[in-house]
Parts: C-alpha cells; structure tokens; sequence
C-alpha cells in the first residue's frame, strides 16, 4: 500500500510516520511542512555501512550526498552513522562545518567552484576535491601555493554511460556539462597536467552517471571504464591511484509499479565487477567512495498540506488545491516527477478520486501531480505527498514571497523541528 516501509495507517484511519500521527503533527506544526522518520535515514545510512564492510571488506566509505537534502542536523546524523558528506557549495561546506562534521570525512563536488569555494575547501582541510576541469586544477594549484598547502584531488571523469533516465539527470553522458570525457582525450590531458603541480596529488578518479536508476548494469559498466582508465594511468604515468568514486544514483520507490533492486544487490553486483576488473587488469583494488542522497532522505519523508478548495470541472478534471506546492516541491514543473498522495485523515479509506493536485502560487503549471488518485477530499483535510525526503527542501523557493516550510524529524515517537518555518521577517531579511 505504502511507497516507504516507515509509513501506515492507525486505529483512528490516519496516516502516520515512524508511528506518529500525521493529522496531529500538521495540527500541531502547521502546514505545510515536511516530516521525516529519523530511524529510517538511519537504517539507510546503517545498510550502505553493512554493504561496504561485507563486499569491499570495509575498504570504502559511503558520503551522503547532501545536495538531496542538506540541513545541520542530517549533517549530524550522517557524522553518528559514520559517513562521509558529498558537498557542492560553500552554502553546503559551511552547513557541514557548523555542524561540526569531520572535514577530513567530506568530498567538495562542483562544475563551476568559485575561488572562494576553493579557498574555503583549503582552510578547512577537506578530504578530498573533486575536481572538474582544467581551469579549476590551475586555480586550486595556485590556491594551494598560496596557502602553503598540499592538497588531494580526485578528477570527475564522463564515463560515457548512458543511465536510461530523464535527460536532465543524465550526467555520466559525453555531452554534459560536468567532468572529463575518455573519448577526446582530455581527461588522460587533465592527469598528466597534474604530475607538473607541486601542490596538487592526485588521489583518484571519481564518476556519477546519473540519478533515480533502477538498472544495475550501468553501475557494473561505470566501474569497468573507470578501472580501465586507472589501468591506463599507471602504464602511461606509474602512478597507480588509490581511490575510486563511483558516485550515487539509486533509484527509489516514489510509485507503488516502482520495484527498485536492493541497495544490496547493488553493492554486490558491482563489487564483483570491480574485484574481477582489479584482478584482469594487475590493480590494487581501490578504496571505494559511493554518494547515495535520494536513497538516504527520500523514502523517509513526506510533505503535509491543508486542502483549500476542491473544483470539480465535469468531464475534464478535479483541482485539489493545497498550502503549498512549486515552493516547496519543483520536481514536477521541472522534471514531470510522479509521486502517491493520500488524504491523512481518511488512510484507511479507499482512493478511488482522480485528482489535480494544485499549489497555492500564481502560476499555472504550479502543480503537485496529474490524475493523482486519493480519498475523496474536503476544505480542511490534511493531505500527504510520499517519498518527498529529496530534492523537495532542498529545491524550494520563495516564489511569491511564499516561506519554506519547517522540517519534523520524528523519532521514538517525539517530535522535534530541525529546521524554523521561514517568517515574513525573514522573507525581508536582506531586503534594503
């Protein structure tokens, strides 16, 4: 019935998350508002850690990407479920940083790093930089030069896979805008530049070739190319690199036809192709980094709403118009993303109403979904959008002068705000 495990209904007929009475939270909280079942990140993160240990031998580290959802406190559980952080800002970074998370433990990720991203990278000694391009590899060079430091890279690589997703989560392909591609040669240019910078050691080789898949296979295919282009690098350089990336991209259920494999068939799956590909090729098998994000926050969340008006056009459709909407949640103006919604004070009714789900914005293709089935709705009722623990928080705007919500961690049946709803005060806040 439920797209995540952390999710049911109880004896009154309401929808509740890590066992907690949705309707009562969004009275007590108010709407909208996103909600997460704390025990459930944490059984991800505890799954990627368990997954590592049994087929790399604990020779890996998984960092949580927190492009999917960043805040100071999933920092702080991702740092007690000892992972690594995957970062893509110096927004990110300081958010990590003020959490107290380990720099030593975070990966800078990045297309386009600014100076002052790169400075900050250095002052707070993170683990590794992620380089993109050559323009970055000079910048970081003198960088580090003037900081008298010595730092060590990973290069992002385009792997030439083709992940079978949406065109704009496509990002292992040669026609992207992030990374190295193997077929012009530049990404074998960037590795020899590299030798010639005193301050600069290349520590491996990172890829990612896309998001919300559902197929092995081109995870079995990334690592084969990336340890071919390891095996490359030591025959043409000597240098045989130590660590290897293969980035995230785990697909998760947001649909009740989605049947993502395990994430454990997918570490094991892969770990033997790396382990064969070392052994063909005469390498070390390397330290291995993943970035899961949408699989660590995704299932765990949902986002609640208050219904306003609900507009019946005979033969054409039903508007449900909620509290929130494009603010809160862009995924569908922007990529046609699916979810299931279910009215939470009416759980354990049957969905048999074809809706429109509408948000609040004055723009007409703010929309939650199309031909959504929930339970009949009614002005008042509280609505639940499943599975939007990533990209929802973390994508929101404040289109229309409209606030983000605040965000709920549930856990052991008491809840707690981690992050404040966003005040009129604070949507003039820099305003002069």
């Amino acid at each position: 019935m439920f797209v995540s495990n952390c999710l049911n209904v109880n004896d009154k007929g309401h929808l509740t998350i890590g066992g907690m009475d949705t309707v009562e939270l969004a009275q007590t909280y108010a709407t909208p508002l996103y909600v997460f079942d704390e025990d459930e990140i944490r059984r991800a993160c505890q799954s990627y850690k368990a997954s590592i240990e049994k087929y790399y031998g604990g020779h890996g580290i998984a960092a949580y990407a927190s492009k999917a959802f960043c805040c100071k406190e999933i920092c702080r559980v991702a740092q007690d479920e000892q992972m690594g952080l995957d970062v893509v800002s110096l927004g990110e970074l300081y958010t990590a940083i003020q959490a107290g998370f380990d720099p030593s433990k975070i990966y800078f990720h990045g297309n386009n790093k600014t100076p002052q991203e790169l400075l900050a990278a250095l002052e707070h000694n993170v683990g590794r930089i992620v380089v993109d391009n050559l323009t970055e590899l000079e910048i970081l060079n003198q960088l580090a030069i003037s900081q008298n430091k010595h730092v060590g890279i990973f290069f992002r690589i385009k792997p030439g896979i083709d992940a079978h997703t949406h065109n704009f989560i496509r990002t292992g392909q040669i026609d992207s805008k992030f990374g190295l591609a193997l077929e012009t040669g530049e990404a074998m240019e960037a590795i020899q530049k590299t030798l010639e910078y005193s301050n600069i050691e290349l520590k491996g080789l990172h890829c990612h070739i896309g998001s919300q898949i559902f197929d092995i296979e081109p995870f079995v295919l990334a690592a084969q190319v990336m340890l071919k282009l390891m095996a490359d690098v030591k025959k043409q350089t000597g240098l045989e690199l130590q660590e290897l990336s293969l980035g995230g991209g785990f697909g998760i259920k947001y649909l009740e036809g989605h049947n993502p494999p395990a994430y454990d068939t997918y570490m094991e799956k892969v770990s033997q192709a790396v382990k064969q590909t070392c052994k063909e090729l005469g390498l070390q098998m390397p330290f291995i980094i993943l970035e899961p994000g949408r699989s660590v926050v995704g299932p765990a969340g949902i986002t609640l709403y208050t219904v306003g008006c609900v507009k019946e056009i005979p033969n054409i459709r039903t508007y449900v118009s909620v509290d929130g909407g494009m603010t809160d949640n862009p995924r569908y103006i922007m990529y046609g993303s699916e979810y299931e919604a279910m009215i939470a004070n009416k759980a354990d009714q049957p969905r048999d109403h074809k809706v429109t789900i509408a948000g609040k914005c004055c723009e007409s293709g703010d929309l939650i979904g199309e031909n959504m089935p929930i339970q009949e709705p009614k002005a008042g009722d509280t609505l639940a959008v499943l599975a939007t623990g990533a990209y929802n928080y973390s994508m929101a705007s404040n289109y229309n002068r409209i606030g983000r919500p605040a965000v709920v961690f549930v856990k052991g049946g008491k809840a707690r705000v981690v992050v404040k709803r966003e005040s009129l005060e604070d949507l003039c806040r820099n305003d002069l």
